[in-house]
């Protein structure tokens, strides 16, 4: 077994800048501003129903904005694992579109090709999270956790497939309850091997 470090490159190049805070989240300030937000709402924030309210959305705040690392990536070798497809689907994860600040469920199926050596699979649904806990955008996130992946394994044999139902297109503007969006990223003989890529888009797809 060997245990590799967090890929700092492919947080550097996924951007750790993008939909993260800058700072400590004041959750004292951020219940404040819920408060006021609500008497601008013509809501009472000291009704009962409403009491305590702007706390417990200041600590739901900071606890989504603040999630736990992606986690060191840990490795297994496999000797006789060569050319081997791995397909880890079914990672549902929360996110929060930056336009409007409405949540967007992310499926999340990722795929890379082991040899030699195979990824723990627990830590796909750790990455997963870890991108999703902040403003974001699909097409975004979709590359974020693809470069982390190639960082985890140091190939670009990696492919993500993301399907999202955003609540900003589902509940305001066009109030499409049924539409979602299909975001995917290919590389290396993803990319260059249309027998591999098919395989790929064909179980993604798959329930």
């Amino acid at each position: 077994m060997t245990t590799s470090a967090s890929p700092t490159a492919a947080l550097n190049a996924a951007g750790p800048a993008p939909g993260r805070p800058v700072a400590a989240i004041d959750t004292g300030r951020v219940a404040d501003l819920i408060a006021q937000l609500l008497v601008e709402l013509g809501e009472d924030p000291t009704r009962e129903g409403l009491i305590g309210t702007p706390d417990r959305v200041a600590a739901w705040w900071s606890a989504f904005l603040s999630p736990a690392g992606a986690a060191t990536a840990t490795c297994f070798t496999e000797t006789l694992v060569s050319d081997q497809l791995v397909i880890v689907g079914g990672m549902s994860v929360w996110s929060l579109c930056e336009h409007h600040m409405l949540p967007m469920n992310l499926q999340v199926t990722a795929a890379y090709v082991a040899d030699g050596e195979v990824v723990g699979l627990s830590k796909f649904g750790r990455i997963a999270q870890h991108f999703a806990g902040r403003l974001q955008v699909q097409e975004r996130f979709t590359r974020q956790v693809a470069d982390y992946l190639t960082g985890v394994i140091g190939r670009e044999d990696v492919a993500v497939a993301v399907q999202g139902v955003h609540l900003c297109m589902s509940m305001r503007g066009v109030r499409m309850e049924a539409a979602h969006t299909t975001t995917v990223h290919t590389g290396g003989r993803f990319g260059s091997d249309p027998v591999l890529s098919q395989q790929f888009l064909t179980l993604a797809a798959s329930p």
